[in-house]
Formats: structure tokens, C-alpha cells, sequence
């Protein structure tokens, strides 16, 4: 037991001996370590230490080289851009050279101009004093020949003038005399052929239609009825047509005013409806007029149609269709205007026919130069540019829209078209028995042209022949030459287009004669 504890106790000795000695040799080991990684510690910083010496030479260097480099290519930079300025500079020397030199001679040119200058004001000053003593010999010739001739500067003026007037005036007469001369006999031949030959080949019918209508009755207790009681109907027949009904004493009819012609044949029409009727209420009288108009535009529609039909007018738009057939109950001067049209068609498309022009257009154009009188009462204006409006706004060709509007001279003629509705519409017009006027006015317009005529120095006698379509002016032979009759004759035509307004055209003939008498003894 003993011997066992001894055994225990030696080896925890033996245990303890051996830790403490490895203790001592793990501490003397690791103090050799110690001193070996600090010599090593200290060889790598001596190494690092002279990497980074060795890496900063080597980069200052590198900069070194770097700066050198940006120096020197400033330098050259600086040398290139002196050299630059330094041409510069010897341009503009040279410009500032060149500037001097045409400032030199600037200076020069202008002292040379203000020589010449002087020069000229003192030319001018010569001039001045030659032109006063000029005008004073002038004036004491002048006052010398004015003491010679016996009459005054303004006197020989004017007497001079009237010399060379009256020389131009018969120069330009005779030339014109020979040059009408010249074209009247082919021209006369063919135009009076031409009208002659239309005029023969058309003859019309005409009514002369007035701005008042009658209505017969059956007997005057008719009167009675169409008044009504308090005149309610009458008013009623006026509301519905705007027509004036006139009931006097005439017997057995009632009489229509006013200067719609369609509004007065819708209440001709109306009251001839009421009359046969009998049954005449405010009622009745406004249905009688709603289907009398209506029928009325029907036959207005109608009458357009045939008309159109008649001249070969086709695709014409229907609202100058209709306007066509509103002149049929539209005058002038007595004269139908749809008659007076569809005749002045005819003989467009005669004389356009022996002219070798479009028939068709003529034709056309003959139609519809009136147009504007179906709506004249609506519209201000010429009958001549309201015609025109409407054919362009319904689309006719330009040469027929300037036609209607030139058939009155409203418009300068341009073509051959326009003369022939112009020539056309006074031979409708002008040929007897077409239309009718006041026997008042019509002797004061014969009296008007007398008057005109006598006016004028150098005629003896005047006389308005042809239900005043020619005046025929007999001059002193004394005074007025051959040649300056053509001249008077213009005149007085002229004259009479001024001053006076009449249908057609009217002819001034001057008639000279020379007579040599002597007697037998």
C-alpha cells in the first residue's frame, strides 16, 4: 500500500518535472521565434522602405519628364503664336499704309473737286448774269414788236393757238374722212347686209302690257262683295297679293295697281277665281291665292323652258329658268321683255350665222341680256350689271356674263360677241312700233335734240325726223368746211349722249351744200 502511494506520489513528481521542463523549453523555443520574426519584420520594412525610395525616384523622374515635355511644347506654342501676331501686326501695317494712301489721295480728289466746284459757281454766276441780260433783251424786243405789231404777247399767243388748232382740226379731219373713207364701203356694204338680212328673217307678235290691270264683273253689286263688310275682303285681297285694288266708279270693273307684274296677274287671277266662285271670305281669298300662285310658278317654269327650248339654250340652270319666264310679265317702254328678248336672240344668232361665229352662244347671250329686269324692283342697280351677277352666279361662260353686262355700255365692248347683243338689243329696240311712250315726253325729246343741235356755231337749221332716230342738221356753208362736218357730227353726237336718255341709238347726219346761182336774161 505503501509502496503503491510512494509509486503515485514519484510519478505525479515525474509528471510535474516533465511540465515544468517543457514549459522551460517552449519558452526558450518561442523566445528563438520571437527573435527570428522581428529580424525578419525588420529585413522586409529595410526592403519596402527602399522599394518606395526606389518607385518615388523613379516617379519624380517620370514627372520630371512630364513637366519638361509641357514645357517645352508651350514654349513652341508661345513661339508659334508670337510669330502669328508678329504677321498679323505686318498686315495690318500694310493695310494702315494702304489706308494713308487713300486717304492721300482722298484729300487730293477733294481738293481737286472744290477747284472745280469754284469753277462752276463762277460759271454759274456768268450764266445767271448772261440769262438777266438775255431777259432784258427779251423784254425790250418784245415791248418793241408788241409796239410794231399793235397787239399784246398774250393776244399774238392765243392768235397763234387758234392757228394751230383750227390747222390740227383739219388735219385730223381730213385724215379721218379719208380713213373712214377708206373702210365705210365694205363695212357699210356688210353690216347693212347683215342687219338687213336679220331684221327680214325674224317677225314677232307684241302686246303692249301696262302697270295696271282690269277685272270685268259680271255687274257693280260685285263691288260690294269684293269690299265686304268693313272692308275686311279688299283688305284681305291687298294683304295676300300686295296689290292695290282701285274700285271707283268705272262700271262693271275694279281696276289692279301696282309695279310687280307677277303680284298683279296672281291677283288678277285670284279675283277672276273669287268672282266666278262666288264665295269671297278672307278664308277663301287666301286659299284662292296660295293655289293661284303656285300655278303661276308653274307656268312661269314653263314659259322659261319654252323659251329656252326655242333658241337651243339647254343646261341652263333652273333659276334663270325661271327669271326667263318672270319677264313675261315685265315691260319697258310697252314692250314685253321676254318678246323683246327671245327677238333679240334671233337676230344675235342671224347676224353671229353670216358672221361664221357660234350661233348657240349668240343665241344665248341674245336671251339672257334682259335677265337683270326680272329682278330690278328687288335689287339697286343697272338691269345691265344685275343681269350679269346673276348669269355668273348661275354659272354661265365668261364671254356671255361679259356680253350681259356690256349690252348698255356699262362695260366697254371686248369681242365681237358684245356688238352683236348691243346691235341686237337697239334694232329690237329702235324699230317701229316696238315701244310706246308718253306723246309729252316723246315731243320733249324731239325738242331736246333740235335744241342740242342749234347750240353749236355754224348750224343753220335742225330737224328730228324718224320718231327722233335721226337728226339731220343743215350748216352754213360759209362757216363750216367739208371736213369739219365730220367733226360737228361727232359733237353733237356726243353732246346728245350727255345730256339726254332715250332708247336705241340715234343717228346725226350734217348736210353742207354749196349753191351757185345766176340768171338767164
Amino acid at each position: 500500500m505503501m509502496m503503491s502511494g510512494v509509486a503515485v506520489l514519484l510519478f505525479v513528481l515525474a509528471l510535474i518535472a516533465g511540465v515544468a521542463v517543457g514549459f522551460v523549453l517552449r519558452k526558450k523555443f518561442v523566445e528563438g521565434n520571437q527573435a527570428d520574426i522581428e529580424g525578419q519584420g525588420r529585413l522586409i520594412v529595410e526592403n519596402a522602405i527602399q522599394e518606395a525610395e526606389q518607385i518615388k525616384k523613379e516617379r519624380l523622374l517620370q514627372v520630371k519628364e512630364e513637366i519638361y515635355q509641357s514645357k517645352k511644347e508651350a514654349e513652341e506654342e508661345i513661339k508659334e503664336s508670337r510669330k502669328g501676331l508678329k504677321d498679323e501686326q505686318l498686315r495690318l501695317d500694310r493695310k494702315l499704309d494702304k489706308v494713308h494712301d487713300e486717304l492721300n489721295d482722298l484729300k487730293k480728289k477733294e481738293s481737286g473737286l472744290q477747284a472745280r466746284e469754284q469753277k462752276i459757281n463762277g460759271r454759274e454766276q456768268a450764266v445767271v448774269e448772261r440769262e438777266k441780260e438775255l431777259s432784258s433783251l427779251i423784254d425790250q424786243q418784245r415791248y418793241e414788236l408788241e409796239n410794231i405789231s399793235g397787239i399784246t404777247r398774250e393776244q399774238a399767243k392765243d392768235r397763234l393757238m387758234d392757228s394751230i388748232e383750227s390747222e390740227a382740226r383739219m388735219d385730223a379731219a381730213k385724215r379721218l374722212s379719208r380713213i373712214e373713207n377708206e373702210m365705210k364701203l365694205e363695212a357699210d356694204r356688210k353690216g347693212k347686209n347683215i342687219l338687213a338680212l336679220a331684221i327680214a328673217r325674224y317677225a314677232g307678235d307684241y302686246v303692249a302690257d301696262k302697270t295696271v290691270s282690269m277685272v270685268p264683273l259680271p255687274s257693280d253689286e260685285m263691288k260690294g262683295r269684293i269690299i265686304g263688310r268693313e272692308g275686311r275682303n279688299i283688305r284681305a285681297i291687298e294683304a295676300a297679293t300686295g296689290i292695290d285694288i282701285i274700285i271707283d266708279d268705272t262700271p262693271e270693273a275694279v281696276i289692279l295697281s301696282g309695279f310687280n307684274p307677277i303680284r298683279r296677274e296672281v291677283a288678277r287671277r285670284s279675283l277672276i277665281q273669287l268672282i266666278s266662285d262666288g264665295r269671297i271670305h278672307p278664308a277663301r281669298i287666301e286659299e284662292v291665292v296660295a293655289k293661284v300662285t303656285d300655278e303661276l310658278d308653274v307656268e312661269i317654269k314653263e314659259v322659261g323652258e319654252q323659251a329656252t327650248f326655242d333658241v337651243n339654250a339647254h343646261g341652263m340652270h333652273v333659276e334663270l329658268v325661271n327669271l326667263i319666264g318672270r319677264l313675261k310679265y315685265r315691260t319697258s317702254y310697252g314692250q314685253n321683255i321676254l318678246q323683246h328678248s327671245l327677238e333679240v336672240a334671233f337676230l344675235c344668232g342671224v347676224m353671229a350665222a353670216e358672221l361664221g361665229l357660234d350661233v348657240k352662244k349668240a343665241k344665248r347671250a341674245g336671251l339672257l341680256h334682259d335677265i337683270g329686269k326680272a329682278v330690278d324692283h328687288e335689287v339697286e342697280g343697272s338691269h345691265a350689271m344685275i343681269g350679269r351677277d346673276l348669269v355668273k352666279k348661275y354659272g354661265e361662260a365668261d364671254d356671255i356674263v361679259y356680253a350681259v353686262g356690256a349690252h348698255h355700255e356699262d362695260l366697254p365692248p371686248k369681242s365681237v360677241l358684245d356688238v352683236l347683243v348691243q346691235s341686237a338689243d337697239a334694232l329690237s329696240g329702235a324699230r317701229p312700233g316696238a315701244r310706246k311712250e308718253m306723246l309729252q315726253s316723246y315731243v320733249k325729246r324731239l325738242e331736246d335734240l333740235e335744241n342740242i343741235a342749234n347750240s353749236f356755231e355754224g348750224v343753220d337749221k335742225s330737224y328730228a325726223v324718224q320718231a327722233g332716230r335721226d337728226l339731220r342738221i343743215i350748216v352754213d356753208s360759209q362757216k363750216v368746211h367739208d371736213d369739219e362736218a365730220m367733226l360737228l357730227s361727232r359733237d353733237i353726237a356726243k353732246s346728245i349722249e350727255e345730256q339726254l336718255t332715250y332708247p336705241g341709238q340715234i343717228r346725226v347726219t350734217v348736210i353742207r351744200e354749196t349753191r351757185a346761182v345766176e340768171y338767164a336774161k
